[in-house]
């Protein structure tokens, strides 16, 4: 463990120059002062090199390096401490605040369900001798080990616990001689906990037909909750597989969650009347009766053995919707084993994996206002700015829940945005809208960035119009999030209440709006396959999966009062800012909010191309893009953007997790054009941190276009990071050129390009 004094990344050269070593991870960490700071781990060879590390450290403070050993000064005059990884390490002084709270007032001998992560082993027997011990100190302290599990694929190595309140005091309190101070163990947790919904508001309807038989096999799989199958809106649409025979024991009452998230898939929003999917949705239940994950399973190892039997079952599914996440987990940093895995599937499988944000629903101070009276009776501009500025302060609070890091995976939070008809949001008046007139990331939607500072969450989708409730006042209100409501909620399908079937409810939050971009995702799969039938269907499954990923990002921008309100009230200001103004604004809207009919509807003004391939080592491939004369001379606004998705084969244990880089250079004809970057999306310095390269381009002034004319955009690879990787990375583009009112553009382009465009590498 290394508490570094200064910049991770020049620590992890110096260590790498002089000694060859590479940091397996890093994060932020709270301190013991309330701050926080940059911690590094290194997987050091044995438990001698260890031990001379540690003496060369010690002699180092004491000024007593002698003559060969002074490239070690290079590395300690980074350092603030270092020390092997122990009972402090193991145990996070969140995870540790939680479990007190969990034993407090309880009988010394009453069990609490834990997991115990150990330090991965590639080797089986080693694996099985440290597991052994480990079990032996549980049971030796009055524990049983309920479970295990053992997945190479990402290094992940756990077992689920049963352990004494007296033992998980040690625990608590970070006792070097309790199970914490076992060498094995890396890190100690509580069992995860799903994040949840609710269902508001229910009321009867008229019963609606079923579905136009036959429906598509599916393209498209739930893992979530058990849904009411027979409810008149899902009846015929769900493909069901519960492997793990989840199904009998939850009660038809309690299954909310993957009712309503299955009836937003195959419906939207029931206030914005939709096509239902042509397909069927296949489901694998995770969550039991009360939507909790069974306590008996690592969730981890639920999830990796439900996908891998998924795509047994089901060779055509390229999307999985994961409106779920662990609420004792958020993300500080420290790439989660559930992440890890989505990222790993993601690669070996070829899904796109849509996960939601993560919603923080707990009171909060909004220090602008002393009573409800004044917070209500104050302008929307006004009200906007405090929410803003009290959210911002609390950043390391309402961070996302695990997995929403996952790097190759699409992260999406909550839109103040839904379809209530005008004389049902009346009914919502006893609350107060915080962004009255703006187009807004909800206050409870989880906040970014991502692993590495990456750009989450990615997207804003509907995620109804959240108002706050006020709770108490003091020197200042607290607040807290209102429930949905039929004046503030999301239409969705909701189980039976004492008797009464085929009900209507509301919901809201993340795990809705991630569940929206799921049917958008869909919907663009529907659209390609229309258009190019079987020439689409018979790409392999990555290909499919990235191009959707590029595709549902593609049209998402910051609403432009939103990103100037975020920028003016918590900058920073002056010059040479702007690239952190824009990390603050992309904390809150990711890389914007998007349209669900923009994303998949065809305009008059506009034509979007996309492309798919794959890339080598250090390769390129330029995609010739063609410009429509019907552009040349007219001075009217006109853009140029672009997005680059793809996988990024994984390195679990390893500070390069992200292996591969892609990019997309600025392309020469920009001046011919007459754009220039557009100064309200993420830019480089944000962009090209995951696994979306997304660019912009804007003007005003009249273009220069010729006859034939195309636009060569040149897709990159950087180096590898860390280990070269052989294998080829496979990428998604989506590129649209519009003139806004120009309606002869879209035929013009599609008269040029009569079939998808298809990149090849270049050497």
């Amino acid at each position: 463990m290394f508490e570094v004094r200064g910049s991770i990344n020049a620590f992890a050269n110096a260590v790498q120059n002089v000694a060859g070593l590479e940091l397996v991870d890093e994060e932020e960490l709270d301190s013991d002062e309330g701050d926080k700071q940059p911690y590094a781990y290194l997987l050091v060879p044995d438990m001698v090199a260890l031990r001379n590390l540690e003496s060369l450290w010690r002699r180092w403070q004491n000024g007593q390096l002698v003559r060969g050993e002074a490239p070690w000064a290079t590395v300690f005059d980074l350092l603030r401490d270092l020390r092997p990884w122990g009972p402090l390490d193991r145990v996070h002084r969140s995870d540790a605040s939680l479990l007190a709270a969990v034993i407090d007032g309880r009988d010394e001998e009453e069990l609490v369900r834990l997991e115990v992560e150990l330090v991965y082993r590639g080797h089986r027997a080693v694996a099985e001798e440290q597991e052994a011990n480990v079990r032996v100190a549980i049971v030796a302290r009055g524990g049983v080990v309920v479970s295990r599990a053992r997945i190479a694929d990402i290094g992940y190595h756990a077992l689920l616990a049963d352990i004494p309140v007296h033992a998980v005091r040690e625990i608590v309190e970070r006792r070097s001689e309790g199970i914490a101070g076992l060498e094995p163990i890396l890190h100690i947790r509580p069992q995860s906990a799903p994040t949840t919904i609710e269902i508001a508001d229910v009321e009867e309807e008229d019963a609606g037909a079923g579905p136009a038989l036959p429906l598509g096999e599916p393209v498209l799989a739930l893992l979530d909750g058990v849904p009411v199958a027979n409810h008149r809106l899902l009846a015929g649409h769900i493909d069901l597989d519960d492997p793990f025979d989840l199904e009998p024991d939850a009660l038809v009452n309690n299954r909310s969650h993957g009712t309503a998230m299955a009836s937003l898939i195959v419906h939207g929003d029931r206030n914005r009347p939709g096509v239902p999917l042509p397909r069927r949705i296949h489901v694998i239940p995770v969550l039991g009766n009360n939507d909790e994950f069974p306590s008996d399973r690592l969730i981890v190892d639920l999830i990796y053995l439900s996908v891998v039997r998924l795509r047994e079952q089901r060779p055509g599914v390229v999307i999985i919707n994961l409106s779920l996440g662990n609420r004792v987990r958020p993300f500080h940093g420290h790439l989660s084993p559930w992440a890890r895995l989505l990222d790993r599937l993601a690669v070996r499988f070829g899904l796109l994996f849509i996960v939601s944000a993560g919603n923080a629903t707990s009171d909060f101070g909004v220090p602008a206002y002393t009573t409800r009276i004044e917070y209500e009776d104050a302008d929307g501009a006004h009200r906007a700015t405090s929410m803003i500025t009290a959210l911002h302060a609390l950043i390391g609070e309402r961070k996302m829940f695990s997995p929403a890091e996952t790097v190759n995976g699409v992260t999406v939070g909550g839109c103040n945005s839904d379809a209530v008809p005008l004389a049902d949001r009346a009914l919502a008046r006893a609350l107060i809208d915080p962004y009255p007139g703006h187009d807004a990331a909800n206050p409870s939607s989880s906040l970014g960035p991502g692993f590495a500072r990456s750009v989450k969450p990615d997207i804003l989708m509907p995620g109804a119009r959240e108002h706050m409730q006020v709770v108490r006042n003091h020197t200042h209100i607290e607040v807290r999030p209102g429930r949905a409501s039929r004046g503030a909620g999301l239409k969705v399908a909701a189980p039976p209440v004492a008797g009464r079937e085929n009900l209507d409810g509301y919901t809201n939050g993340t795990s809705a709006a991630a569940a929206l971009a799921s049917r958008t995702c869909h919907r663009i799969h529907d659209a390609l396959e229309t258009t190019y039938g079987d020439a689409f269907l018979a790409l392999p499954p990555i290909e499919r999966a990235v191009l959707l990923k590029a595709l549902i990002v593609h049209p998402a921008r910051w609403p432009r009062e939103v990103a100037e309100l975020i920028k003016a009230t918590v900058g920073p200001w002056g010059r040479g800012q702007a690239s952190k103004q824009k990390d603050n604004i992309r904390r809150f809207m990711g890389f914007g909010c998007v349209d669900a009919d923009d994303a998949v509807a065809c305009a008059a003004d506009r034509a979007t191309f996309f492309a798919t391939g794959s890339l080598r080592r250090d390769r390129s491939v330029t995609i010739a893009v063609p410009v429509p004369l019907a552009m040349g001379g007219k001075a009217l606004p006109h853009s140029l953007s672009a997005t680059l998705a793809w996988f990024t084969p994984v390195a679990p244990g390893r500070k390069s997790y992200r292996t591969c880089r892609l990019k997309i250079l600025n392309p020469p004809s920009l001046g011919d054009l007459r754009v220039s970057g557009h100064s309200w999306q993420p830019d480089e310095n944000q962009t090209n941190r995951g696994t979306i390269f997304s660019r912009c381009w804007e003007g005003c002034d009249a273009p220069i276009v010729t006859a034939d004319m195309t636009i060569p955009l040149v897709v990159q690879r950087d180096p590898d990071q860390g280990t070269p990787i052989d294998e080829p990375v496979v990428f998604g583009l989506a590129v649209t050129l519009a003139m806004p009112g120009e309606v002869a553009l879209y035929e013009e382009v599609f008269a040029r390009v009569q079939q998808q465009i298809r990149a090849a590498a270049r050497p």
